[in-house]
């Protein structure tokens, strides 16, 4: 078989490029899909254009083109013409092309029309077009231009049969109308027809979805023989009445199904998902209950040194009047206070143990760890988890795993997410909850806005204001963190006690900043979505998120859910344009609509196309994948898995390992 090296156009440092990007063999370059197209097969009329379309378009040039240059940039332009009208055409930074475009040359160009500052239609810094047809743009890749990648492409392709085998069974290809995996390969690069493209990332989106929920599920599939904890009705009824409210519906379904999984042979590994609000730390504390009861210690894991403590103030509360002692482990902790908290925990003196990062470190020994809980899963990856389970003693002391998120995530997505966990959701609020009122603000309302937050101070009400970025950006057009805090300060709540917080700040300055907005000393706190999660301030009763369009409506309903939690009216100010996705959040507060709607209006492509650093995750699922989609891979799982089907099972099993060892891996590492 040819290798990598051999293909033409390859030479050593374009050969180090792409093992950089991860791309070793053929196999990888041909599983590096396209991230969008050029559809240059056809030629739309210049009467036609309108702003905002991506385009092909075909001309002669009115005149030669004008060379012009202003502070330091040169512009290129001319007017494009055909038999219905005309467009007018600017290059930046490109002066060349003043001397290869001829006045009596037929132009055809790709790119997108927009307006210029006097409002008329043109087309910026087209490309010229050579080729035409559906063409695939790759990522970007320092040192190979987007010609030379496709040649590559093409000559990789001619070994397609040895380098890419099926990878699913032809019964399930057929039930499921999925073409043949190299006929999708060679269309998803070079598609022939529109029609053979869509065929083609269907295949693909399928069977990246499938495979990932195969390899997901196959992390289930390792659980331990786990810590048997003895609970049932009666145990969940008696801790339920030592409270002062009533359980929801919800509630008392879901610690019945934490109870049978602690009475299970098998280490329990569960998810709880609900709505800010929906009472999940009463659940956690009735695990830890009933670990406890049993003769256990139980470890909660919060993100932040914040909520460890409000989690450690609560558990007091809701445990130490059932016998059970609490404490608290954290980073920052002093020598002294530190080398007490590590006495307690490894004599079993603390039955439930509360803390951050900290409870994973080496020097931790536990007694009888029977449950850990982690709070808020998507700051927690599986080997975090794991690592605290591996904190029981004994061979057969596998601890049983609860996982809190306050994130609602479509429940077919969830089951995605977390292969490796039941789902257990909390679908109903506590009655009499205040629900958050929520209204789109255009920017000419803003000083009206301040000034309802300064009527808010006065009563001794705070409000977060969250910008999307930490500072001025010249290429992102929307308000930073920094310049907000800095203008507010010196303007229109000159006379207001300001904060200012966000992700790189440092952490003790982070940590005293929220711990000042918690306790009342702050009336506005400025932030990023740091306070996204882990800040309980039952004062805060208005939230302002900047830029709001830039937020997916999940992360703004997230947001949303730090004020109204109180009994205070609060309100929920989003700065922006009005449009479907953010007419949907003013609509209703019910999470998992809005997951939902989030889905529908993203694709899943956002949700689980790509990580934090951009890379594909699933192949093909931004450009080819549904809601519709995702369901049906979910349900092909379980046709899989039942009676009659082990074969085509286990060649889905296999095919999964092989195509996200390295990723389950990567996730593992989170």
């Amino acid at each position: 078989m040819t290798q990598l090296s051999e293909l033409k156009g390859i030479g050593k440092t374009r050969l180090d490029t792409l093992r950089e990007a991860g791309i070793c063999t053929l196999t990888d370059l041909l599983l590096t899909l396209p991230v969008r197209y050029q559809d240059t097969s056809v030629i739309t009329p210049l009467s036609q254009i309108a702003p905002g379309a991506e385009i092909c378009v075909s001309g002669f040039p009115k005149a030669a083109p004008r060379l012009s240059r202003f502070h330091g940039l040169t512009a290129v332009t001319l007017r494009l013409c055909d038999e219905t009208g005309g467009v007018q055409v600017v290059w930046y930074n490109q002066p060349w092309l003043q001397t290869q475009i001829k006045a009596e040359d037929q132009l055809t160009l790709y790119g997108r029309v927009d307006r210029d500052k006097q409002g008329r239609i043109r087309m910026a810094s087209p490309q010229i077009v050579k080729e035409r047809g559906i063409l695939p743009v790759y990522k970007a890749m320092k040192g190979i231009p987007a010609k030379t990648m496709r040649d590559m492409m093409r000559q990789a392709l001619t070994q397609l049969e040895d380098c890419c085998p099926e990878t699913l069974p032809d019964i399930l290809r057929v039930k499921y109308r999925l073409c043949e995996r190299n006929f999708a390969l060679r269309q998803a690069h070079f598609p022939q027809t529109r029609e053979n493209l869509m065929i083609a990332l269907r295949r693909i989106s399928f069977e990246g979805m499938l495979l990932y929920q195969a390899a997901a599920a196959s992390l289930r599939g390792e659980r331990a023989k786990g810590t048997v904890i003895a609970a049932g009705e009666k145990e969940c009824d008696e801790y339920w009445a030592s409270l002062p409210f009533a359980p929801t519906g919800a509630q008392k379904r879901v610690l019945s199904e934490i109870a049978a999984d602690l009475s299970a042979p098998y280490a329990m590994g569960r998810l709880v998902q609900g709505d800010v609000g929906c009472g999940k730390t009463a659940l956690a504390f009735g695990a830890m209950a009933l670990a406890a009861r049993a003769g256990y210690q139980s470890a909660l894991m919060a993100p932040t040194e914040i909520l460890a403590r409000q989690h450690l103030e609560s558990a007091q509360r809701t445990l130490k009047p059932l016998g059970i002692s609490c404490g608290l482990l954290l980073g920052g902790m002093r020598a002294k206070e530190r080398r007490q908290a590590l006495e307690n925990i490894a004599s079993g003196a603390w039955q439930a143990v509360i803390g951050t990062h900290a409870l994973i470190s080496e020097n931790v020994e536990y007694n009888q760890l029977g449950l850990v809980v982690t709070d808020e899963q998507h700051r927690f990856g599986v080997r975090q988890r794991r690592l605290l389970s591996k904190k029981a003693q004994g061979e057969n002391a596998a601890p049983n795993e609860l996982v809190m998120s306050a994130t609602p995530i479509p429940r077919t997505l969830a089951l995605i997410l977390y292969g490796d966990l039941d789902i257990s959701v909390v679908d109903e609020l506590p009655p009499g909850r205040t629900p958050v009122k929520t209204r789109i603000v255009p920017e000419s309302k803003r000083e009206g806005l301040y000034a309802f937050i300064r009527r808010e101070a006065a009563q001794g009400r705070q409000t977060y204001i969250v910008c999307p970025l930490v500072e001025e950006s010249e290429q992102i057009d929307a308000r930073s963190a920094q310049e907000t805090y800095a203008e507010l300060c010196t303007g229109p709540l000159a006379d207001l006690r300001l904060g200012l917080t966000f992700g790189d700040q440092d952490p003790e300055e982070k940590e005293n900043t929220i711990r000042r907005f918690s306790q009342g000393e702050l009336d506005v706190l400025v932030s990023t979505t740091v306070i996204e999660v882990g800040v309980n301030v039952p004062t805060a009763t208005v939230m302002v998120i900047e830029n709001a369009e830039r937020f997916g409506l999940s992360q703004l309903h997230q947001l949303r859910g730090r004020v109204g939690r109180g009994a205070k009216e609060s309100w929920c100010f989003l700065m922006a344009s009005p449009n479907e996705r953010l007419e949907t959040l003013c609509q209703t507060g019910d999470g998992f609509k809005i997951a939902q709607k989030d889905l529908e209006l993203r694709g899943p492509g956002d949700f689980l196309g790509t990580r934090q650093h951009g890379d594909a995750l699933i192949p093909g699922m931004a450009l080819g994948a549904d809601v519709q989609m995702l369901e049906e891979s979910s349900q092909c799982l379980k046709w899989l898995r039942s009676p009659g089907y082990e074969e085509e099972w286990e060649m889905v099993k296999r095919s999964a390992k092989s195509a996200f060892a390295q990723v389950i891996d990567d996730i593992a590492m989170n």
